[in-house]
């Protein structure tokens, strides 16, 4: 199959920001932006607490599982007809949650939107990879991606908040949904197809799970991001069930862990330009095992959720930020004919590992208290820390 030659990126990086970033933040708003409602959602779709778990379980792990399928689609057809065609299906699904009246129902569309979700991120960063590998620009856009998706869990909850209080829950979806529409239209007058010529139309799936960085780095990312999930996972019945925090107020608790992150992120270009891709990882994962040693400890001596649960989270927001600002190009280096492939196994396991790790912490820990994030955090950042060492040793 030959491919035309395609057009350059010709956008700045305020510009390709404006692009990109709404589908990112979309897929992150689907998660967070209902967490101030999670206590009440059993009540109003008549099920289990263990049911809108699972929702969150299963949305980060389809959200992983189905990029397989679309990186490798997006290095074939391209990056763009995936992402409009992901993006529509998100969009359909969120209207559809909006009008779900049973678990059963909730949870098929839940699967639904993260299917549509898994679709347009990964094609969102193949376009990514494929613009920015090679221009001196790639440290500062994937770190003001991650500034911004910081933004989500900072004003997610607390829009949420508000939101439901004033029109209910089912609004929540409604909203995610017409944003879609607008991030959609924005798209399609916008996104031309960024696919390389010389991408490989064969699913080169075996060299990526063979390098050693790439299981690394992916393992970082892992647990960076596993470690928010567990805390997002376990904060409402902490501060909410157990503490007596309204939901507004624990909307507000909880922005200020993303908060700590977005001003850390103002820094990162600075940090990796000091200490290097392995060097700023190795940082944050030490920064991650003393916030689990913090929240250890806090469970034990202190018994107060606020106290014993945010500020070790503000200390592991640094540590996540130091970590996540190196990650993509520390496993996907080497990957660049197979982007589309790389970006989904990327985002696959990391999904995989934290949606199935994560949750059994949840669930074979008490979930009402810091005890499975802190095991999750400090598991995960020992066992980086250790692949850390072993590729710096094939290296020396």
């Amino acid at each position: 199959m030959s491919y035309p030659k395609i057009p350059s990126w010709n956008y700045s990086v305020p510009a390709s920001l404006l692009l990109m970033a709404p589908f990112d933040i979309l897929a992150s708003l689907a998660m967070d932006i209902y967490l101030p409602v999670v206590p009440t959602m059993p009540q109003a779709l008549g099920t289990s607490p263990e049911v809108i778990q699972l929702t969150l379980s299963l949305y980060m792990l389809v959200l992983g599982v189905g990029q397989i399928v679309f990186g490798p689609i997006s290095d074939i057809v391209g990056r763009r007809p995936v992402l409009l065609g992901g993006a529509a299906l998100f969009a359909l699904a969120s209207f559809l949650l909006a009008g779900a009246s049973s678990a059963l129902l909730f949870v098929a569309l839940r699967l639904l939107q993260a299917i549509g979700a898994s679709a347009a991120l990964v094609a969102t960063f193949a376009t990514v990879r494929d613009v920015y590998a090679e221009r001196p620009e790639s440290s500062v856009i994937y770190s003001l991606l991650g500034s911004l998706l910081s933004l989500v869990p900072a004003f997610g909850p607390v829009v949420g908040a508000v939101i439901a209080d004033h029109y209910g829950w089912r609004a929540i979806f409604l909203i995610i949904g017409l944003l879609s529409i607008v991030a959609i239209l924005n798209a399609a007058m916008r996104w031309h197809e960024t696919r390389p010529a010389t991408a490989t139309t064969a699913i080169a799936i075996r060299p990526i799970l063979a390098s050693l960085p790439f299981w690394i780095y992916t393992t970082g990312f892992s647990a960076a991001m596993g470690a928010f999930f567990v805390f997002f996972s376990t904060a409402p019945r902490i501060l909410i069930d157990r503490a007596g925090f309204s939901g507004i107020t624990f909307s507000f608790i909880f922005a200020s862990v993303a908060l700590v992150m977005i001003v850390t992120a103002r820094f990162a270009k600075c940090f990796v330009t000091r200490w290097g891709i392995a060097g700023s990882l190795g940082r944050g994962m030490a920064i991650l095992l003393v916030g689990a040693v913090m929240l250890a400890t806090g469970e034990m001596f202190l018994r107060a959720p606020l106290i014993g649960l945010i500020l070790p989270m503000w200390i592991i927001a640094i540590g996540i930020v130091l970590a996540t600002a190196v990650m993509a190009n520390g496993a996907l280096a080497a990957f660049g004919n197979t982007a589309g492939t790389a970006v989904a196994l990327y985002f696959c396991v990391e999904s995989l590992l934290v949606g199935v790790a994560g949750t059994l912490f949840v669930v074979l820990l008490d979930g009402n208290t810091a005890w499975p994030l802190a095991a999750y955090t400090g598991a995960a950042a020992l066992i980086t820390l250790a692949g850390l060492r072993q590729l710096a040793r094939k290296t020396v």
